[in-house]
C-alpha cells in the first residue's frame, strides 16, 4: 500500500503512484508546512512558481490537517487562477479543461482537506481513476508500505517521464510538476505518460 499526503492540485509522481493503486490518503497526520498539502508548483513564464493556499493557524502544532481552514483574507484565489491562466493559456489542452478548473478559484471552501479532495476528484476523473480511500485517522506504515509523507520517504526513486511542456521552447523540462501541468500538456495522453513514470519496484 501506498500512503499518500492530502495534496493541492498534487504533482506528477502523487499521481504515478495512484495509477499503481492501493493507496490511502492520510488526513490524520499532523499539518506540514511549506509542503504540498497546501502548495503546488507549476511551470510559470519566468520558471517553476509555488502556489500556496493560505490556511489558518499554521503554526499551531500537532493539528491534524483534516482540521486546516482555509483563510480567505488574501486573495490567493484570484492570483491562482491568474496564474494558471497566464501559465497555461497556450497549452494544448488548456480551454478543454479550464471550465472545470475555474469553479475552484470562485467559491470558497472552508476545510483545505475538502479543498484539495474535490480537485484531486476532478483530476481522477480525468484520468477515469477512482478516487484513493480516505482515513480520517493517521495512517501507521507497516511493513512494505510505500510511505509518501515528509521525512519518511521510501522505495525507489521516481524517474519522471518527460513530455512536452508549455515552454518547452526556451525551458528545460521540469520533473514533478502538479498534475495540472502534464494534464494540460498532454490531455487524455496524460494516463500512459504516468504509466511510464512509474518507479521501478
Amino acid at each position: 500500500m501506498t500512503i499518500l499526503p492530502i495534496a493541492y492540485l498534487p504533482g506528477v509522481e502523487w499521481f504515478a503512484h495512484l495509477v499503481r493503486g492501493e493507496c490511502v490518503i492520510d488526513l490524520g497526520e499532523h499539518f506540514v508546512k511549506r509542503s504540498e498539502r497546501n502548495r503546488a508548483r507549476i511551470l510559470a513564464p519566468d520558471g517553476v512558481m509555488e502556489l500556496t493556499v493560505h490556511v489558518r493557524n499554521a503554526n499551531r502544532p500537532g493539528q491534524p490537517v483534516r482540521d486546516m481552514r482555509i483563510d480567505y483574507s488574501k486573495r490567493w484565489q484570484h492570483q491562482h487562477w491568474g496564474a494558471l491562466t497566464a501559465s497555461y493559456k497556450a497549452s494544448p489542452y488548456f480551454d478543454h479543461y479550464a471550465p472545470l478548473f475555474e469553479p475552484f478559484y470562485r467559491r470558497e471552501w472552508a476545510f483545505l482537506a475538502d479543498y484539495d479532495l474535490a480537485l484531486i476528484e476532478l483530476l481522477c476523473a480525468q484520468l477515469g481513476l477512482p478516487v484513493p480511500r480516505v482515513s480520517e485517522r493517521y495512517v501507521e506504515a507497516a511493513p512494505g508500505d510505500r510511505d509518501l509523507r515528509p521525512k519518511r520517504k521510501e522505495g525507489p526513486a521516481f524517474a519522471a517521464e518527460p513530455y512536452v511542456q508549455v515552454f518547452s521552447d526556451r525551458m528545460p523540462f521540469a520533473p514533478n510538476l502538479s498534475f495540472a501541468d502534464l494534464l494540460f500538456a498532454e490531455g487524455p495522453a496524460s494516463a500512459s505518460v504516468l504509466a511510464r513514470c512509474l518507479p521501478a519496484e
